[in-house]
C-alpha cells in the first residue's frame, strides 16, 4: 500500500469518527471489552511469568518435562523447546514475545528464531476452547484441535528436516557437564551462601520488574491493535449500511468471529489459522526491534492457512456428514 493511500485511508477513517461517533464508539467498545475480559486475564499472567522465567535463565529447566519427549522428535536445544511450548499453550502473541525474548538475550539464533515463528504462533487453545467453539456452535472438538495445532505441529517438523535441518543440534550431556566446569575455588561458608541467596532475591525482584514493565507495554499495544482494526469496520460500514462480514475477521480476527457468527464457520476457522492483519501488526510490534522478517512469519501464516483448506476439504470428501459439526 502506498503513502498516499494510507493516507487517504486513515483520513477516512478519521472523518468516519467524527460524523459516526455513536458507531465508533461501539467499534472501539467492542475492541476494549473483547481485550480487557479475554486478552488481559489469559495473556498477562503467562507475559509476565514467562519473562521472569526468561530474565532469569530458567526457560532450560522449564521445558525439562517434556523435553526427553519433544527432542527425539524435532531434535532442537531447550531453549526452542521452551518456546515451542509457550508457542503452542499459550497461543498468540505470547509466542512471537518468547521468541523474540530469547533472541534479544541470544538464547536463541536467528535460525531457530525464524523456525519458530514459522508455526509456533497461534490462536491459543483456551481462547480457542472456551470462545471460538462455543461462539461458532459447534459440537466435535478434535478436528478443530488438529486443524489448529495438529497442522502447524507437523510443519514445523517437516520445516525441521527440510528448509531448517541445519539448525543447532542439542548439546551432549558430557559437553554439558564440561560447561559447568567452574573456575572458582568451591566455597561452603554460611556467609557465602547467605550473600548468594540474597543476590538471586535481589536478581529476582530487579528482573521480576522488568518483565512486569515490558508485559504491561505489550499487552496495552495489543490493545490498541484491537480497538484500531476494530475500527477499520467503521468504513465498510457507513459506505454499505453494515458491516462487511468477510472482512471482519480478517481485521481483527476475535471481534470479526463476534460479528460474523454462525454464518460461516469454515470461513472463520481458516480466518482463524492466519489470524488477520491485527494479529500481523502484533506480531510485528513483538519483532520489530529485530533483524527477524515479517514477510517470512506472513507467508508461513498463508501456507498454514492453505493447509487448513486442504484438511477440511479432505475432511468433507471423507465424510461429509459429520463435516463442520
Amino acid at each position: 500500500m502506498s503513502m498516499i493511500a494510507l493516507t487517504i485511508l486513515f483520513l477516512l477513517l478519521a472523518g468516519c469518527i467524527l460524523t459516526h461517533s455513536q458507531l465508533s464508539l461501539a467499534y472501539a467498545g467492542m475492541g476494549l471489552e473483547l481485550w480487557f475480559r479475554n486478552m488481559i486475564p489469559s495473556l498477562l499472567p503467562f507475559m509476565i511469568l514467562s519473562g521472569i522465567m526468561i530474565r532469569m535463565n530458567l526457560t532450560e529447566k522449564a521445558s525439562m518435562l517434556l523435553y526427553p519427549i519433544i527432542n527425539p522428535i524435532f531434535k532442537i536445544r531447550k531453549n526452542v523447546c521452551y518456546a515451542m511450548l509457550i508457542g503452542f499453550l499459550c497461543g498468540f502473541p505470547m509466542g512471537a514475545k518468547t521468541v523474540a525474548d530469547l533472541y534479544s538475550r541470544q538464547m536463541i539464533t536467528k535460525r531457530e528464531a525464524e523456525y519458530l515463528l514459522a508455526f509456533c504462533n497461534n490462536i491459543g487453545p483456551v481462547y480457542f476452547c472456551s470462545f471460538v467453539l462455543p461462539l461458532l456452535g459447534r459440537q466435535l472438538v478434535f478436528p478443530y484441535l488438529f486443524g489448529m495445532y495438529g497442522i502447524p505441529f507437523l510443519y514445523g517438523l517437516v520445516l525441521r528436516r527440510t528448509v531448517y535441518g541445519d539448525l543447532p543440534l542439542p548439546r551432549r550431556k558430557q559437553e554439558a557437564s564440561a560447561g559447568l566446569v567452574c573456575c572458582e575455588a568451591p566455597s561452603d561458608t554460611k556467609v557465602h551462601r547467605q550473600s548468594r541467596s540474597a543476590g538471586i532475591a535481589e536478581r529476582l525482584l530487579a528482573e521480576s520488574d522488568h518483565a512486569i514493565q515490558s508485559s504491561v507495554q505489550a499487552i496495552l499495544s495489543l490493545g490498541g491493535y484491537m480497538i484500531l482494526y476494530n475500527l477499520l469496520n467503521l468504513i465498510p460500514h457507513i459506505l454499505l449500511g453494515h458491516p462487511l462480514q468477510l472482512l471482519s475477521p480478517l481485521l481483527e480476527i476475535t471481534g470479526g468471529l463476534k460479528l460474523l457468527g454462525t454464518a460461516l464457520p469454515l470461513y472463520s476457522f481458516l480466518a482463524l489459522s492466519f489470524g488477520g492483519f491485527s494479529c500481523i501488526a502484533q506480531t510485528y510490534s513483538c519483532i520489530g526491534d529485530s533483524d527477524l522478517s515479517i514477510g517470512s512469519y506472513v507467508l508461513h501464516k498463508s501456507v498454514l492457512t492453505a493447509l487448513n483448506g486442504i484438511f477440511y476439504f479432505c475432511w468433507f470428501q471423507i465424510s461429509p456428514v459429520s463435516f463442520l459439526l
